[in-house]
This record gives structure tokens, C-alpha cells and sequence, in this order.
């Protein structure tokens, strides 16, 4: 017996012969509407079981019904569907086309085209790119790329910048960026056009050869030139918000100007950017601690009452983060629901390729940048021209993404001809073809070109692969990265730097980096490293046990052996310190045996 499931719960049971027609009359039954569209009706015979589903959260894809080995979308349906006297949804209630999910496709046979098709198939593809989502069916030519890369090429796209909304200047979103000459691209899939996308990169020459190391490990060389002219020009921007609260007993915030007299006041300079309101004026060029809004609160607790008079206030400013930089782009004042003022400042910060930007191709082939050359040191052909990125050969082979090399034949094609080229995946676009309009234009079929050294002004050796790609500047900028410190802030339990960039926080040495250093021998080094938290603890050199210092008495005493013994001041670590604290906490009494270090 097979059993029956609906929605994981067991409803029936049914004979072994009769399961196959049983699972073929409920397709049959949704497809003429009996039953819903969503439904997906699996017969696994490894565990004897037909599971039914209506359940939310699963994907469906559309695919065109195939029967005795013919599809079921016929010529006649698809002039229909051409004059527009048939819908989609019209089709979806002739059962010529069905949704089915990942456990249904397990039970099917799908050809990718019409000439695919045998009679064990059980659907057609609408068309070999509908089986791609909508971001994968993107990249061109991506039936010429290995999946894996193709993942990570669709994850990049995602990430890169261009224009987000085409309200952003009315907008106040956390941490985005705006490209600044947005294109499209020259070779494309039909999917850019079908959709209405904002275009996110931009057109670049690429030669493919090595420059001094500059791109090894993926690293990528710009032209300096280009990057002037705006090539991977972007605009940062970052909101800041100050809401001026209400407390209890008719206390609240203050925004505007800040009176010396206020607790924790910064500096004068800090303050040189806000006007009689309190709030910055727009284009003040900001650096990091600068004062955006100027806040004040009450004391919040009955101590700092006590500490301070009742009408001191507590300096609450907004400002920019610490390493950060920006002009003010437009000033926000409004209120919220409960009758608080809120002031909304908004940054931009003009971003320009550097060293350490990130960049990629919707083929998976993403790198730093690693030099910026001067365009008289560029490499050119014998029309003058100069690539705008010079890419590493040794990323092709390995990695076998075919199709960024055919995107570079087609958008040469395309930029000779003014023209776009159908890039779209799986078409019918053959290599000979495009070798063919190449060698008319004029070129070498195989899109090499002879190079002359920028420097030398030697020809080179190697012809060199050239050609056009459209490449994607993305989000991770070396900006937003960057961080070092000398002294800052450290945590009030262990005295150790506090962590994170925004913090302010310190750059850790762990276990593996100290050990490299030992690996080394350098000692010095080492104490040098680890005495962020050094502290001198007192250790009686009788009993071993942490002594104490009076300085009311001008005295150090052992607390077992009284102030006979001698003390012998030792530098440890302050997170050692509070361990044998917290050991002796526990009753046990840790005693530390010193040895003179000079003795063996």
C-alpha cells in the first residue's frame, strides 16, 4: 500500500497498482481548475508515499505541459498569445501551462527546447532562461560559466552601485551610494530589457595581461585618466538623526547652541559648523567628531544631581563618526507622532576609485583594485587607444568562466557598430559568428590585439586579448573600512581596548599572531604587544600571596605575613589580575613562586 499525505499529515492509503493513475487524474483534475494551481502532488516510491501540498513559502515555476511526447502549446497559441487574444492566465486554464514546485519536478522529465522533446518528457521550458532567476538570467552568456561562479556573479550584482531609487535626494536611507554615470550594458540579456532596471556599472576597455603584480590574486589595474574623466565615480551618503525627548517631571532635551557650562562640552572647534539653532548649515564640508546637531539633556539620575548643580545640563550632540568625513546635503526638521522634535541631517561624501575598492563582473570574477597607473604608463594598441582595466590571465583557466571572454568579443562588436548585442543565455549565438563581424570590422578574429609597453613603448611579445565588458563597481569601499589607533577606550572589566571600528576600538593580537611572533623570537616585541592592561601587583616573596600597598602609611604589607616580609613589585596582566581575583572569590587562594629571571 502507498501511503497519502496532505500537507505532512497521513489522510489515506491507497493500493500500489492504482497510485500512478491516482497521481495522473489529481494533475489532471488541477489543470482544468478542479483543484488549485498551487498544489503540488509528489509520488515518491523509495518511501511508498504521495505527498500533497497547499502549503505557503514554496517556489513555483511555470512550465509548458508536455503529453505523448507533444507539447500542448501549440503554433496556434502562440500567434494567439502575439495578437494578445490569449492571456497567460488564459493559458494557465487550458492546462497548457502549470506551476510546479521543487518536490513535483523531482517526478518530471523537463526538455530544455521543442527539439528536446521524447516521449518519456513530461514538460517543456517556456524558455531555457525561465529556469534562472531573475538576477542569474542577467549575466550574459551565463550558459558559458560554471555555476558556482555564476552564485557568486548574481551575488555581486546585488551589491553593486547605481542608481537605488530615483527619489534618493528626498530620502533618508542608512549607508548607500549613488554611481555617478550609471550605462547599460552593451551586451545584454533580454531580461535587462523587459524589466525596467536602473542601470548599476559601467562599460570598461579590458585588456587581459598581467601589469608588474599589480593584479595578482585578483587584483585589478585602472587607468588613472579614466578614473579622472569619472569612471567608477560614486557618492556616499549617511543620515544622522537628533530627536529632542520629552521626559517625566517636565524635563526635556534641548536642541541649539551649547553653553560652555554644560557637562562634557567638546571642544570650540567642534562646535564651529552649527548656526543660531543648533543645527549645521548646508555644504558645511564635516570631519569626523565634528558637531552635526547641537543637544542637550537633563540629569538622568539623582547622583549626577548630587555630583553636579540641578540645573547643569548634559552635553547630547549628534556627530559624525569618528574616521568619517562629509558635506552636509540637506537638513530635515519634523516632528514625530508624540510631538518630539526630530532633525535629520544628511552627508555625502564623493567617492573616487581607490586602492582597495572593490570591483566585479556579473560573471563571479571580482577583485580589489591594486594600482592606479598613470595613463602614459598604460599599455596601447596601434590606434592609440588604452584600456580602462588591465585583468589577470590567470584568472580565466581555472575558474572557466568562458563567458566573460565572449562578453569581451561582443562588447567590442557592439561598441565598433553601435550596436547592442543579444547576449541573452542560451541563444543561438555562435563564436564563428561573432569572430566573423570582428574580422570585417577589421580586427583579429580571435579578439587579440598587439599591445605596446606604456613605458618602453616596445611592442609586446604576446598578442593581448582586449575587448569590452561592462563591470560593476560594489558596495565595499576602503573608505567605510579603514581603521588603525594609537590609545582610545578600553572596557572597564579587563582595561582592554574595546573592539570594533565604530567604537573606536583597538586592532586585536590574538593566540595564532602571538604565536607567529614567538615563532620569530621577538620578545621584545611581544611584551611590547601585550601590555595594553599592564598592571605592577605587589607578590610576597615568603608566602606568594598579593600584597597590599598603604599609601596612607607610606607602607607595603603582606596580608598573611604582616609588613615584615619584603614585596616584590611584579608587571602582569590586568585580565590576570582580575582571574586571581576572582579565584580567590571562589576560596581559593592562588600563591604566585618567583624566580630571580636571570637565574636557571
Amino acid at each position: 500500500m502507498i501511503d497519502i499525505f496532505y500537507n505532512g499529515k497521513f489522510v489515506g492509503e491507497i493500493e500500489l497498482e492504482n497510485s500512478q493513475s491516482f497521481v495522473d487524474s489529481l494533475r489532471e483534475r488541477r489543470r482544468i481548475g478542479e483543484f488549485p494551481a498551487e498544489m503540488s502532488i509528489r509520488f515518491d516510491e523509495e518511501r511508498e508515499a504521495i505527498f500533497i501540498t497547499t502549503e505557503t513559502g514554496r517556489v513555483l515555476r511555470p512550465l509548458i505541459v508536455v503529453k505523448n511526447g507533444k507539447s500542448l502549446c501549440t503554433e496556434e497559441h502562440l500567434v494567439a498569445v502575439a495578437k494578445g487574444a490569449l492571456s497567460w492566465n488564459d493559458l494557465l486554464k487550458q492546462g497548457v501551462i502549470e506551476y510546479i514546485d521543487a518536490a513535483e519536478e523531482e517526478n518530471s522529465l523537463i526538455a530544455m527546447n521543442p527539439e528536446g522533446i521524447t516521449p518519456e518528457k513530461t514538460h517543456l521550458e517556456i524558455d531555457p532562461t525561465a529556469m534562472l532567476g531573475l538576477v542569474t538570467s542577467l549575466v550574459p552568456f551565463a550558459n558559458h560559466d560554471q555555476s558556482a561562479r555564476l552564485a557568486r556573479g548574481s551575488k555581486t550584482q546585488k551589491q553593486a552601485l547605481g542608481l537605488y531609487a530615483a527619489n534618493y535626494l528626498c530620502r533618508l536611507d542608512t549607508d548607500v551610494s549613488v554611481l555617478h554615470y550609471p550605462q547599460k550594458p552593451i551586451a545584454r540579456s533580454f531580461v535587462y530589457d523587459s524589466v525596467d532596471f536602473y542601470p548599476a556599472g559601467q562599460n570598461m576597455v579590458v585588456a587581459i595581461l598581467p601589469y608588474e603584480g599589480y593584479n595578482m590574486e585578483d587584483a585589478i589595474v585602472m587607468n588613472k585618466a579614466s578614473v579622472e574623466r569619472g569612471l567608477g565615480r560614486s557618492t556616499y551618503l549617511r543620515p544622522y538623526t537628533s530627536i529632542e525627548l520629552h521626559y517625566a517631571g517636565g524635563l526635556s532635551d534641548e536642541i541649539g547652541p551649547i553653553s560652555k557650562d554644560v557637562s562634557g562640552y567638546r571642544t570650540e572647534k567642534a562646535y564651529r559648523f552649527l548656526e543660531d539653532d543648533g543645527i549645521v548649515y548646508p555644504e558645511a564640508k564635516l570631519g569626523g567628531n565634528d558637531v552635526v546637531v547641537g543637544k542637550t539633556s537633563p540629569p538622568k539620575f539623582l547622583s549626577e544631581m548630587g555630583e553636579i548643580s540641578i540645573k547643569a545640563r548634559k552635553e547630547n550632540s549628534t556627530i559624525i563618526r569618528q574616521e568619517e568625513q562629509g558635506t552636509i546635503d540637506d537638513v530635515f526638521v519634523t516632528i514625530d507622532t508624540e510631538g518630539n522634535k526630530i532633525i535629520q541631517v544628511r552627508t555625502r561624501d564623493t567617492r573616487f576609485p581607490e586602492l582597495g575598492d572593490k570591483f566585479s563582473t556579473s560573471h563571479g570574477q571580482k577583485g580589489v583594485l591594486g594600482a592606479l597607473v598613470p595613463e602614459e604608463d598604460m599599455p596601447f594598441t596601434s590606434a592609440g587607444m588604452r584600456p580602462d582595466i588591465l585583468f589577470n590571465p590567470h584568472a580565466i583557466p581555472s575558474r572557466m568562466t568562458v563567458g566573460y571572454l565572449i562578453e569581451l568579443l561582443a562588447g567590442k562588436i557592439g561598441c565598433m557598430k553601435g550596436k547592442i548585442i543579444d547576449a541573452t543565455p542560451f541563444t543561438k549565438l555562435s563564436i564563428e559568428e561573432l569572430e566573423k563581424e570582428l574580422l570585417s570590422l577589421g580586427f583579429s578574429p580571435d579578439g587579440k590585439e598587439t599591445l605596446y609597453h606604456g613605458i618602453t613603448g616596445k611592442p609586446l611579445e604576446a598578442k593581448i586579448y582586449v575587448g569590452n565588458m561592462y563591470y560593476l563597481k560594489l558596495k565595499y569601499m576602503v573608505a567605510n573600512k579603514i581603521h588603525a589607533r594609537a590609545s582610545g577606550k578600553v572596557t572597564l572589566l579587563t582595561r582592554q581596548p574595546v573592539e570594533g571600528r565604530s567604537k573606536g576600538g583597538a586592532l586585536r593580537l590574538g593566540e595564532m599572531e602571538q604565536e607567529a611572533l614567538v615563532a620569530h623570537g621577538a620578545s621584545l616585541l611581544l611584551k611590547e604587544r601585550f601590555d595594553s592592561d599592564k598592571v605592577v601587583l605587589l607578590v610576597c616573596s615568603d608566602c606568594g600571596s598579593i600584597g597590599v600597598r598603604d599609601k596612607i602609611h607610606k607602607r607595603e604589607l603582606c596580608p598573611i605575613c604582616g609588613q615584615n616580609s619584603k614585596m616584590n613589585p611584579i608587571e602582569v596582566s590586568y585580565a590576570f589580575k582580575l582571574l586571581l581575583e576572582e579565584l580567590i572569590s571562589l576560596h581559593i587562594f592562588p600563591h604566585l613562586i618567583l624566580k630571580n629571571k636571570f637565574s636557571y
